[in-house]
């Protein structure tokens, strides 16, 4: 007799266990996204920062006389140039005896205006002083900035602080109104004038001079400028770095984590 195939039994199936490292793959893969993120939120954050026009030194005792105020314009946009910049300083509380330092390629305007009150001054009563200077003719490039000085005779004595309202017109024809004013205990509005703070004058000292030489002591105030400006850049180069780094992180991080097709 044939004899009958015995049936077969079936083989059970082995789980074929995951590849090492595996189930680690999608949360390194999330990891390095949030490291991405992270980083550009840094970058972002340091690209604009006190980016906005300022004036420098912040501050002088009041009633100081024979100084130097440096306005400090910076160019934010990306494609256009800065070509005029106007300045409106305060006839509440005038500064007296203004005069503008020349500056290459532009063409400075001094407006004065008759004062509501006049200043008793040991030279006179002062009647008019200066409400707008305006500078037109130069160009301040993409990333770069521009310093206008300006030399006052005398500073109010009878106010904590100066602020000047500035008009940015670009080359594209957009103007950038540098006029609001932070309340108390605000935040700093998106578009701050620049001010200038007076502090008491001690009441023993005599009236504040600045430097006989006026080249010292423009280069004084420039020095200063340039001190803050200095401290503002080194901020921002800390956060680009961080930025770097985070993404170089991110980028390693995902590289490595890529399965191997070979």
């Amino acid at each position: 007799m044939p004899s009958t195939p015995m049936p077969s039994t079936p083989m059970s199936a082995t789980p074929k266990s995951p590849a090492p490292g595996s189930s680690t793959r999608p949360a390194l893969r999330r990891a390095g996204l949030g490291a991405v993120l992270a980083a550009a939120a840094v970058l972002a954050a340091a690209g604009p920062a006190s980016a906005h026009v300022t004036v420098h030194p912040e501050s002088y005792a009041e009633g100081a006389t024979d100084g130097v105020l440096s306005f400090r314009v910076p160019d934010e946009e990306d494609t256009a140039s800065t070509t005029e910049v106007r300045v409106f300083l305060p006839t509440d509380h005038p500064v007296l005896g203004v005069l503008v330092h020349p500056q290459d390629g532009w063409s400075a305007k001094v407006t004065t205006t008759k004062l509501k009150t006049p200043v008793k001054t040991d030279d006179g009563t002062i009647t008019e002083a200066a409400s707008e200077i305006t500078w037109t003719g130069g160009k301040i490039g993409v990333g770069q900035y521009e310093d206008f000085d300006v030399a006052f005779g005398q500073l109010p004595d009878d106010t904590g602080r100066l602020t000047f309202k500035t008009l940015q017109t670009y080359s594209d024809g957009k103007t950038v109104r540098w006029i609001e004013e932070a309340a108390a205990g605000a935040d700093e509005p998106e578009n701050p004038a620049p001010v200038l703070k007076l502090t008491p004058a001690a009441a023993d000292d005599g009236p504040s001079f600045a430097s006989s030489a006026p080249a010292k002591s423009t280069g004084g105030t420039a020095q200063a400028a340039r001190a803050d400006d200095s401290t503002a850049r080194g901020l921002g180069a800390a956060g680009l770095a961080v930025g770097a780094l985070g993404l170089a992180a991110a980028a390693f991080a995902v590289l490595r984590t890529r399965p191997n097709r070979s």
